[in-house]
């Protein structure tokens, strides 16, 4: 016989498969019994059919199309005799899904089948249905499958429940017709039929409140005393797994407790007992054990509140931690991080053993212990607890700092309870890790230090002596760098040593210019710390006269660097140290205490920009957004009263104070706006903003030039400075001003663009918004539109949204509203600033089509409109 016609059995066929040495000779072996079966299916080879259905299967189970014997399959259902129909459902099963279409054609016989009179063909369909059910078949075929479910054979009942489990997921719609049914199961005496009735339940609880009212008023005491019989059960060989009877019962029973006692005190108030009796009873050093364990812990911690019983489970999980399996402690992790919210104090008892998981050798238990520890701590065991992080800190593995390092710094900020605590943690951290902290929390640090005042002294001392042996750390240099700065006459002098202190050797004032000139030199030292360092340095020639001359020789060497922002510092400081002594002490005075609550308000989203009374100055950044100067105080005082408003994009005054910002400054079409145009020399004098390209608007601080028409060059030696916050281009709105030559004062804001009518842009009978026009010299081609927004009713509009939509020719760049709530006719308006570019000046006219969204009363409103009415010159 051939060895590959349509006769060969199966087990030759197998034989030939694994025989083949390479890939190839296996693909051809299946390629000619694939070709053999195609040709024995064209000719209808009926004695054949169940024999190549199962080579196909084998060969389906390798990896290869099989979808040309799909409906082999089916004739082989249609048959009469049990083995073509086992080999036929088998296939099925194995080479079809709910999602194609051929799957419709075998509903017919599987009705059938489980009308059939042979229990084993019965069986036989309710398998097939059970994997393969797809929504149509479900709501064909339930009536068939609920009344096998009272069939006299347990086996078929068995089935049957699995069936029913697999149609109610498939239409939740059929789980009323299931309820009598199902929980007529939870009463058998068969094990096969009572676990499978205890999950049919389970899901049919899940799916359907209904039947979840039901099950929970009729069988609730059946289920708990159930579990009682098991619990109390004698060893049963057939059931037995390492000593423990039937766990899988165990488990089934306790997830569906848990799904009645949820939300029902009179249902969990009855399990109580029993509920405690597996969780005292159950052997916990076998694994099936630890699993009921496991499962009766989890319906503890979900059915209503019974502390004893929740103290109960949470000391089982206690005991998990101490096993040697991973996978239990990190399941017991898990658990306990749910039942810090319902019993924190419970799980405060087992502290000890989380905080040695947070040293496991395992990432994913030290993650996850890392995360519970930090929900544990409090007022009341900060201290110890963040001793214990940051001991462990200085041994842990370099991949796991990172979070190590976040969790330290979020707890020590949040529950320190007195200043000088939180700068000492925070040193060690900086000292261990300084390279893994994060910029928001060094910002946080020296923010803190400004208002200590007390402090200053032992702060700097401290940071001292950690630079000397953790150099490596960035972020401790860069507080060092900075606190040095600010406070080296200090260190110099040991003002305000405390009782506490250990004694220091004598700095010198030689010696904190060292700490300076090492870190500046510092080959690992980023822009950031380099430009912080020589900022320190100009502060330090006025402080320490006697060497200054070295100080010099440091900036100096920086004139001809390749990065532009330490080249234009140091011309720029140079400049001062040669040609403007007389103000140079005036210029570096120490940097006034930092409103620490705005900071954290600010840090947390609490006090948005939007929302800010102040009336400070908006300081202009290299992005071009607008970030108000409250609380700073300009150093040399330079705010006026016709300074213009903030603007509502607030930002981290801290981050713009110690300079991270190094991206280039991207020209924006609405940089310009005079709300953004405000100048502040304490802002450029410690940020490491990117040198936008200056314009007239630049405040010229040296220079006894005062009209701003000459640009400041870097590379040139000049005998003025530029510390402006070095606004975009576009900011000409902002006065100029001779701050170090002249004092004079400041000249009245520059207004030589023609003047434009105001327009009624758009009115209804529910608001009207009307638009003012100017525009800057020299740049016809960009309007500043200020729209005003007034409410024509007597009802206040919330959620007030402006949008606006231009042609390709025109951009358009929109400011954030001064509010989202429009007050009612006569309580004020709403304004906002529009900037519209026209590249095609004097060509084309501006048009513009708006909306307006805003809730009135709770309902949403919506207008729109088109504005034509532009006046022509612009």
């Amino acid at each position: 016989m051939n060895p590959f016609s349509s006769g060969t059995r199966l087990r030759d066929m197998i034989r030939a498969i694994r025989a083949s040495k390479t890939a190839a000779e296996e693909r051809a072996v299946v390629r000619k019994e694939c070709a053999a079966i195609r040709a024995a299916i064209n000719e209808n080879d009926q004695d054949y059919r169940h024999r190549n259905l199962a080579k196909l299967m084998f060969i389906h189970m390798l990896g290869y199309p099989t979808h040309f014997g799909q409906m082999e399959c089916l004739k082989l259902i249609a048959s009469p005799g049990f083995p073509e129909k086992r080999i036929g459902y088998l296939g099925l099963m194995l080479l079809l899904d709910e999602r194609q279409e051929v799957l419709m054609l075998v509903t017919n016989s599987l009705k059938q089948d489980l009308n059939h009179t042979n229990q084993y063909i019965v069986g036989l369909a309710l398998c097939a249905l059970g994997n393969i059910c797809s929504a149509e078949m479900a709501r064909d075929l339930a009536p068939e499958v609920e009344r096998l479910l009272q069939f006299r054979d347990p086996n078929i009942r068995k089935k049957a429940a699995l069936c029913s489990i697999r149609i109610i997921k498939k239409v939740p719609d059929l789980a009323e017709n299931f309820i009598n049914s199902a929980t007529a199961l939870l009463r058998e005496k068969h094990h096969g039929v009572l676990i499978t009735g205890v999950q049919l339940c389970t899901d049919l609880c899940k799916i359907s409140p209904e039947a979840l009212e039901h099950v929970r008023k009729k069988c609730t005491d059946v289920l708990v005393r159930t579990l009682r019989d098991l619990a109390n059960s004698p060893y049963s060989p057939e059931y037995d797994i390492a000593g423990i009877t039937d766990p899988f019962l165990h488990i089934r029973l306790l997830k569906l407790l848990r799904v009645l006692g949820e939300g029902d005190a009179d249902a969990s108030d009855s399990m109580n007992d029993i509920l405690a009796q597996v969780a005292t009873k159950t052997e916990s050093n076998k694994v099936a054990g630890n699993a009921i364990l496991y499962e009766c812990v989890q319906t503890i911690m979900s059915i209503e509140d019974n502390g004893g019983l929740r103290v109960l489970a949470i000391n089982s999980l206690g005991r998990f931690l101490s096993n040697r399996d991973n996978n239990i402690r990190y399941v017991a992790l898990n658990m306990l991080m749910k039942a810090v919210t319902a019993d924190g104090q419970a799980v405060q008892r087992h502290r000890a053993t989380i905080l040695e998981c947070v040293k496991d050798s395992d990432a994913s238990i030290r993650k996850r212990a890392l995360e519970l520890v930090y929900v544990l701590v409090n007022e009341t065991n900060v201290k110890p607890l963040a001793k214990e992080l940051i001991d462990y800190l200085e041994v842990s593995e370099n991949d796991f700092r990172g979070d190590l390092t976040a969790k330290i710094c979020s707890i020590v900020s949040k529950f320190s309870p007195e200043k000088i605590w939180y700068i000492d943690q925070m040193l060690k951290v900086l000292s261990e890790a300084g390279n893994y902290v994060k910029d928001e929390v060094w910002h946080a640090l020296i923010v803190v230090i400004t208002n200590a005042t007390e402090l200053h002294g032992y702060t700097v001392r401290a940071l001292y002596r950690a630079f000397q042996t953790s150099a490596e750390q960035e972020s401790l240099v860069r507080v060092t760098v900075w606190c040095i700065g600010e406070y080296g006459d200090l260190l110099v002098n040991n003002v305000g040593m405390l009782d506490i202190e250990d004694p220091i050797t004598q700095v010198t004032e030689s010696d904190a210019v060292d700490v300076l000139e090492i870190a500046i030199k510092r080959h690992e030292s980023d822009l950031t710390t380099k430009a912080m360092a020589l900022v320190a340095l100009l502060k330090f020639s006025s402080r320490f006269p006697s060497c200054s001359e070295r100080i010099k020789e440091i900036i100096v060497q920086f004139k001809g660097n390749l990065m532009l922002e330490l080249q234009q510092r140091a011309i720029e400081f140079n400049s001062i140290l040669a040609k403007h002594q007389n103000i140079r002490s005036t210029l570096v005075e120490r940097m006034p205490v930092l409103d620490e609550a705005t900071f954290i308000g600010r840090k947390a989203g609490s006090l948005p920009g939007a929302a800010s009374t102040t009336t400070m100055p908006s300081v202009g950044i290299p992005n071009g957004e607008a970030k108000p100067a409250a609380p700073l105080i300009d150093l040399l005082d330079l705010s006026s009263d016709d300074a213009p408003a903030p603007s509502s994009s607030g930002g981290d005054l801290l981050h713009d104070l110690l300079g991270v910002d190094l991206s280039p400054a991207p020209q924006q079409s609405g940089a310009g706006q005079p709300s953004k145009s405000g100048t502040d020399v304490l802002l450029d004098l410690l940020s490491v903003g990117s040198p936008a390209q200056s314009s007239s608007s630049t405040v010229d601080i040296l220079s006894s030039n005062t009209n701003g028409k000459s640009p400041v060059s870097p590379l040139d030696d000049i005998s003025s400075l530029s510390l402006s916050s070095r606004a975009n281009s576009n900011a000409g709105a902002a006065p100029m001003m001779d701050l170090l030559d002249g004092f004079g004062p400041s000249p009245s804001k520059e207004n030589n663009g023609p003047v434009y009518p105001s327009i009624t842009a758009y009115e209804s009978s529910s608001l009207r918004l009307t638009f003012s026009f100017s525009k800057q010299p020299g740049n016809p081609e960009t309007t500043n539109i200020q729209a005003t927004f007034t409410n024509l009713s007597s009802t206040v509009y919330t959620d007030f949204v402006f949008q606006a939509a231009v042609p390709k020719f025109l951009q358009l760049h929109l400011d954030p509203a001064s509010s989202n709530t429009l007050p009612a006719a006569g309580n004020g308006s709403v304004t906002q600033s529009l900037k519209v570019t026209n590249s095609q000046h004097g060509k084309k006219n501006l048009v513009m089509r708006i909306r307006i969204a805003y809730k009135l009363n709770g309902k949403d409103t919506l207008e729109e409109g088109q504005i034509n009415n532009f006046p022509r010159e612009l």
